[in-house]
């Protein structure tokens, strides 16, 4: 197995399970990583995602640079090259695709929250991997370790990774990062933004799932389009995506059963209960008297509705 994949109580564990290598991304544990954001994303019991590692030293090493043994020098630089001129079908930028034909199949982003429980070591796709398929980030402070193994190796990368680290801190931390190559731990992740929280190692699951499970106390449509609010919106104009959010906002109120539910709970004074359920299609608001339309739009002019 290159992962080990659970779900229960709405939240679902995907744990890269391949230590005596340092959790890399071989062709089979990618596969398999494909498949469980697939899985994640289509299973509507499944409210939020966990993603860690084995063991205590390596969250993911990054990409699995060990040569094919029956591939020639020669014939990898023309492959590679060969890919840059034509990539195959069904790719994204060279990169098989998986749950998001954007972000190619080992840089899965999904419209539902994920956790990244960092472990130890997460190295080169390791680290790019945490910056394009998680939101929250929880890091070990005994092992957790960062490292963008680019610039070491010669390369800028075929990957994400320097976009979306330039995007998710600031500039001068972003280029320091970049242009030394050099390792840093958790608190230091923690200082620049790169995770929430910092938690001594035996705390990590446990806090990872607090999280989890508050969040799936949430109402499941509403947290999913929140995320998808704000990672296709957050480079747009103020006005525009204020507009997107209120338009959302309008098709959870009369599309589910959760936008009434939080009011209807709040002003009942009860917890709330989120299903997720969408409505059906309605009739046509009746025709109205003048006299109800005056009401109407007295009402609308007030605000108070």
């Amino acid at each position: 197995m290159g992962i080990l994949f659970e779900k229960r109580d709405h939240i679902a564990y995907v744990t890269i399970d391949n230590p005596d290598r340092a959790n890399v991304l071989d062709r089979k544990t990618s596969d398999e990583l494909s498949e469980a954001f697939k899985d994640v994303w289509e299973d509507h019991d499944v409210r939020v995602a966990i993603v860690t590692g084995t063991g205590d030293k390596h969250f993911c090493a990054g990409h699995d640079l060990k040569p094919h043994p029956d591939v020639t020098d020669e014939e990898r630089e023309y492959l590679t090259l060969n890919r840059v001129f034509w990539p195959p079908s069904g790719s994204v930028n060279g990169h098989q695709t998986g749950v998001d034909g954007r972000m190619g199949d080992h840089f899965p982003q999904i419209w539902k929250p994920v956790i990244g429980a960092v472990n130890g070591w997460a190295a080169g796709a390791g680290f790019y991997m945490l910056l394009s398929s998680t939101d929250i980030r929880i890091a070990s402070a005994e092992h957790a370790r960062f490292k963008f193994a680019l610039l070491s190796n010669g390369w800028v990368g075929g990957g994400p990774g320097a976009t979306l680290l330039g995007r998710q801190i600031r500039y001068a931390d972003a280029m320091r990062i970049l242009l030394t190559d050099e390792p840093f731990d958790a608190e230091e992740a923690l200082r620049i933004g790169m995770v929430n929280e910092v938690v001594p190692h035996q705390d990590l699951m446990s806090r990872a799932e607090e999280l989890a499970t508050h969040i799936a106390t949430l109402p499941p449509v509403a947290v999913r389009m929140m995320k998808e609010f704000q990672v296709r919106f957050r480079e747009s104009s103020v006005d525009t995506a204020w507009q997107v959010q209120s338009l959302m906002n309008t098709l959870l109120i009369q599309t589910t059963a959760d936008g009434e539910e939080g009011r209807r709970a709040f002003n009942e004074k009860r917890p709330p209960n989120f299903t997720g359920k969408l409505r059906k299609k309605g009739e046509p608001f009746p025709d109205t008297t003048p006299e109800e339309q005056e009401r109407l739009d007295e009402l609308f002019r007030s605000r108070e509705y």
